[in-house]
């Protein structure tokens, strides 16, 4: 095959991650996988293969992640019609058992199994044990959608710790112990910025920011928070792009030092970001 790597340029290759490696070992990353990324099984092996390299060379990966497909199949698949307002899943008491019960069930071990088959250590967690998340409603007209009011750090490090990946479901408890359903986006956001991340990479299905919605060539690479602001104002952040964005926002605010949002539907794109000098999708840092 013509593309076929000789041997000198896949060590040329490793060469060029060296600095890389050097600056993200012994550095945590949080990932955040979920929606339309999730969907396709081949990309779901490639993106376990990328995490279980990056826990190899000594980064500190924590994965939090969605799968809101699943949750709407299995509602169908059980009779109840998925609701959505202002892009957030009304969630009734029916439906945040059947949330608990994908995500923090069938979802999680299904990436814990995989992570592991591809040379990880890896450890499922949802919002609730250890009390990770914790959350108030957060509107009575959504029912049991979370606000997060704390996030607790302790089990995740010690995990980190004992050199496991954290893999962590976004449901949240009150300490009535209702079970809330979380926003993913926002959830790795705080969570990022709880352990104080280097960085957060957030995996959806678009290149990254465009200039032009339609033209990808638009990619914005890089721009701080002052400059996403103005965007917002002049519309080029708009539609589900704009609670990403002010996920990243809130994520650099809470004390993370670059978050990146990139398609999840590229093969390798976390270790194009990491280890290569051309990076992936859009980098928003701080001013």
């Amino acid at each position: 095959m013509e593309n076929e790597l000789t041997n000198m340029e896949r060590a040329e290759v490793l060469t060029q991650a060296l600095p890389y490696i050097k600056k993200y070992s012994g550095k945590i990353v949080v990932i955040k996988y979920g929606g339309n990324a999730m969907v396709n099984e081949q990309l779901k092996q490639q993106v376990m293969e990328d995490i279980a390299l990056l826990w190899l060379i000594g980064v500190k990966v924590v994965l939090v992640h969605g799968g809101g497909p699943e949750i709407s199949e299995t509602m169908k698949r059980l009779g109840k019609q998925a609701q959505f307002v202002n892009g957030l899943r009304v969630t009734d008491k029916e439906t945040v058992d059947i949330v608990q019960m994908v995500l923090a069930g069938k979802v999680n071990k299904s990436l814990v199994n995989l992570l592991q088959m591809k040379g990880g250590h890896a450890v499922g967690l949802s919002g609730i044990d250890g009390g990770i998340i914790e959350a108030t409603m957060k509107d009575e007209t959504l029912g049991y959608v979370g606000k997060i009011t704390r996030i607790r750090t302790q089990p995740i490090t010690d995990l980190l710790e004992k050199n496991y990946v954290p893999v962590i479901s976004t449901v949240a408890s009150d300490r009535l112990g209702n079970t809330y359903n979380i926003n993913g986006d926002t959830a790795a956001a705080y969570i990022a910025g709880a352990l104080n991340a280097e960085r957060l990479i957030m995996m959806t299905d678009i290149a990254g920011i465009l200039r032009d919605k339609d033209d990808p060539s638009t990619l914005i690479p890089a721009l701080t928070v002052k400059e996403a602001k103005k965007l917002f104002d002049e519309g080029v952040i708009s539609g589900g792009m704009i609670p990403k964005v002010d996920c990243c926002i809130e994520a650099i605010d809470k004390g993370v030092k670059h978050v990146v949002i990139m398609d999840g539907r590229v093969p390798h794109s976390i270790l194009m970001e990491l280890l290569t000098d051309e990076g992936a999708g859009t980098m928003v840092m701080g001013d």
